[in-house]
């Protein structure tokens, strides 16, 4: 034994976080054409390790996710079916998306401008990295890769009323200016990334960014989670840390929910037409 317990084992890959601000995987990427979208995203000659290191990250959090995951999610997971033994392919990923809910992926070099990215969503086309963690970074990376993407993103989307909200997002983003921008900025880090649905079967995760993360998944559903009713105007002004786990959550009863109370909280502010 080492003496620490779990809980500080799953905080301390968070806690490094700090570390790696200056990592350039974190700073924005401008976009200075259109990326490849779907049949145009070339597939990438990964090595044996980086397949093995999907393989692993697959089995280890499709496990963790049952009874965690929501049944959205974990329908949408095997609507994507994707490979377990190999990355998979962005422009099979896009397919998959267009057939489910009409949206296609595109291939983005890292972490996009918010102009380019929330122009993408606005547009309907998910903007996914092709590059996977490093294997010191299975637990915990502090930059998006693909793991994060596609297995935490794209099977939320395969379910309607979610893949509307998240155009509208994008479409809300694109209008928002100052303060607003902010405030949409915070309520997509609480839904996207970090929602909880509450379901006839208890609490259950929808947020791409507990979806794809080992220690969030377990650290979020307990009791030392503070965790409030959805309201998009009280998520809108809520401040969040994203270098450590997160101490508290919103919780919507449904995805209509989720989708009609953001168009409300949006039209109000004049984001989005009535």
């Amino acid at each position: 034994m080492n003496g620490k317990t779990e809980e500080q084992d799953q905080r301390s890959a968070f806690d490094k976080a700090s570390d790696d601000a200056l990592d350039p995987r974190c700073i924005p990427v401008k976009l200075e054409g259109p990326p490849p979208v779907g049949d145009a995203i070339p597939y990438p000659d990964y090595s044996d390790d980086e397949h093995d290191i999907w393989k692993t990250l697959f089995a280890r959090q499709q496990e963790l996710l049952v009874g965690r995951g929501c049944r959205e999610y974990m329908d949408g997971l095997a609507m994507m079916d994707f490979p377990t033994d190999r990355i998979p392919a962005l422009a099979d990923c896009s397919r998959s998306l267009e057939k489910a809910a009409n949206w296609r992926v595109s291939h983005t070099p890292g972490l996009l401008h918010e102009e380019d990215f929330f122009s993408q969503l606005a547009n309907r086309v998910f903007p996914s990295t092709n590059y996977i963690r490093t294997r010191d970074e299975l637990d915990y990376t502090p930059a998006p890769d693909m793991f994060h993407d596609v297995f935490g993103h794209m099977p939320m989307i395969t379910h309607r009323s979610f893949a509307d909200f998240y155009q509208k997002i994008g479409q809300a983003a694109m209008a928002a200016k100052g303060n607003d921008r902010r405030r949409l900025e915070r309520i997509y880090w609480f839904t996207v990334e970090f929602g909880l649905i509450d379901t006839s079967e208890g609490m259950r995760i929808y947020g791409n960014g507990i979806l794809s993360s080992y220690a969030e998944v377990q650290y979020s559903l307990t009791d030392k989670v503070k965790k409030l009713a959805f309201d998009p105007g009280a998520v809108s002004e809520q401040e969040y840390d994203v270098w450590h786990m997160q101490p508290l959550l919103y919780v919507i009863d449904s995805f209509e929910q989720l989708e009609d109370g953001f168009t409300t909280w949006a039209r109000g502010k004049g984001l989005l037409e009535g």
